[in-house]
């Protein structure tokens, strides 16, 4: 009778949980207490996210068997989806197993391949053996009848499990508000490409310009039209391009077509120079006597460059840190490919002094890069160093043999002391033409010279054109940016070169959420390995001694009690 008589007791209670549970599902608050702020949205994703005025479903295939690494990376993208909605309840999101029971693994692999989602094969060992298992580590953001996709990894070449997760994750909130910002502001900046004056072939930049095509529109722009029309080339590159990359010329630029993009600058216009001021090609020395002639090229930039406040000197830079260059040895099929140090190739890394150089995690490859001088002719420019060698750098002047023999001679750390030198440069601020006091290569009508920028402007010039050249396969068929073909290794170009694009057509927010460090704890595995016995021994034992003599104390103490 007494337990009933306690039931109408509880039930205010009850109504008062449920009371607070009603108010909290209108009246909440998230807490991040994570020292990195991980699950904190920075405010260039928030202001992104506040432009979804209608229902956007995100789909994310991260489901199933998954390893326990690439469950880590689910839990974190659910986390993030989470925050997102909880700011925005427009964004809804669901997660799946894109392989549902019964259904044609090879059938869903080719659905996916044909909306650009390329599975992700793993080699997995359970139960002592080893099996292949597909995943499918994507997501597609839909939203007003369009959808695009958004990858969830990064790749890093050769890397962990655990660094390869790191990277995933340190990299999924930019993934996402960058498809979002994709299918919200389909391209809305323009990007040209000079073309005409001997620039690389579409093959060799292909990989850069469909990542940058997802976000930007990307058209060619013949310099011949100079020639044609002058004035009307100018005034097409003025009024409709945001952005101009000259992705290494190796022809003469006229004065005309010099004029047409220096007024082009002057008028608020954004440019990413890729210049090679001397000549020279790793296959020159795929050649029976492993030699080759590196010589200046002549460009007609200097004059331009000088205004600007820098020259590119033209002289390689040997650095002793390096990439590795692939030899073959042996004949036919016997024939394999040999690392061999070449100090023509620095790799330098990046060292957060800018928005554009920050947290990119591998090193960016040059490839026989030229010095970079800052001069002390103009004060209306700021001039900030993205990229240098090393230390432990040597200057070499051109023209100059190069030949394959150096590869089996002992590096005298002494000779490579000109210390860092910088190989990618960004200007940005008002810009004074190079053709002040001087005669104009042709007269304008209906355009008005300008002697000083009118719009403060930005440029990036790097002294490799190679910086922005992607490997192509034996088929011809363009690879990744910053993958080498014989070594397999990846480095951190197209990251770079995405970061100055980003830069340079003021999508800042889009760097800064790249910049943002997040803290992953993951298990030092040798470390476990030396102390796996301590750790049993303190989570395992320890418990059952105190068990042991707790329960010794209990009995003696209880047998004390009740033998009297």
């Amino acid at each position: 009778m007494k337990t009933f008589k306690k039931i109408p007791a509880l039930i205010p209670a009850i109504i008062i949980l449920i009371g607070i549970n009603y108010a909290a599902s209108f009246f909440h608050k998230r807490y991040d207490l994570t020292q990195d702020k991980r699950y904190t949205l920075s405010d260039p994703a928030k202001a992104v996210i506040d432009q979804i005025q209608s229902p956007l479903i995100v789909d994310v295939f991260l489901e199933g068997d998954l390893q326990p690494e690439f469950r880590k990376l689910q839990n974190e993208t659910r986390y993030l989806l989470e925050e997102i909605s909880n700011y925005n309840p427009n964004v809804s999101f669901a997660i799946s197993n894109p392989v549902e029971d019964g259904a044609d693994a090879s059938i869903v692999a080719q659905q996916f391949a044909s909306f650009g989602m390329a599975p992700l094969p793993l080699t997995v060992k359970r139960n002592g053996e080893k099996k292949t298992q597909t995943l499918y580590p994507w997501a597609t953001a839909n939203h007003n009848g369009k959808a695009i996709p958004i990858s969830l990894i990064k790749n890093i070449a050769g890397a962990s499990p655990e660094q390869f997760v790191y990277a995933s994750i340190q990299n999924l909130e930019y993934a996402f508000i960058d498809g979002f910002n994709r299918i919200l502001n389909a391209k809305t900046k323009r990007i040209a490409v000079l073309k005409d004056n001997g620039e690389l072939p579409d093959a060799k930049i292909a990989d850069m310009f469909r990542k940058l095509g997802e976000t930007y529109s990307i058209a060619p722009f013949p310099m011949s039209a100079v020639s044609e029309n002058p004035e009307r080339a100018l005034r097409a590159l003025q009024n409709t391009f945001d952005l101009v990359v000259v992705a290494k010329p190796t022809k003469a630029f006229t004065d005309a077509q010099k004029f047409v993009l220096d007024q082009y600058t002057l008028s608020g216009g954004n440019s990413l120079w890729l210049i090679d001021a001397v000549a020279m090609e790793n296959d020159s020395l795929r050649n029976p006597d492993g030699k080759a002639l590196a010589f200046p090229r002549d460009l007609n930039l200097n004059d331009q460059f000088f205004k600007y406040g820098i020259r590119i000197n033209p002289v390689l830079v040997k650095d002793l840190y390096s990439a590795p260059l692939s030899l073959a040895s042996g004949d036919g099929s016997q024939s394999k490919y040999q690392q061999l140090p070449w100090f023509y190739q620095p790799v330098t890394p990046s060292f957060n002094t800018h928005p554009i150089n920050t947290n990119i995690e591998r090193p960016v490859r040059f490839n026989y890069a030229n010095q970079i001088e800052l001069l002390n002719n103009t004060s209306s420019l700021e001039k900030t160093v993205l990229l240098s060698s090393s230390i432990l750098t040597k200057l070499e002047g051109t023209p100059k043999e190069i030949s394959l023999d150096e590869i089996s001679i002992e590096p005298n750390e002494q000779d490579y002391q000109a210390g860092p030198q910088p190989l990618a440069v960004l200007l940005e601020g008002s810009f004074e033409s190079a053709f002040k006091n001087r005669v104009l290569p042709f007269k304008m009508d209906s355009i008005r010279f300008r002697e000083s920028a009118i719009n403060p402007s930005k440029m990036v010039v790097i002294a490799d054109g190679d910086l922005i050249a992607n490997d192509v396969d034996s088929k011809g068929n363009p690879l990744e940016l910053g993958f080498d073909y014989f070594t397999r290794k990846q480095y951190g170009n197209k990251e770079f070169l995405l970061n100055t694009v980003n830069y340079l057509l003021d999508d800042n927010g889009l760097i800064n959420i790249r910049s943002k460090e997040i803290a992953l704890p993951f298990l030092d595995t040798p470390k476990v390995a030396d102390t796996i016995n301590k750790w049993q021994a303190l989570t395992i034992g320890l418990p059952l001694i105190f068990i042991f003599i707790f329960g010794v104390l209990f009995f003696t103490i209880r047998k004390r009690k009740y033998a009297r």
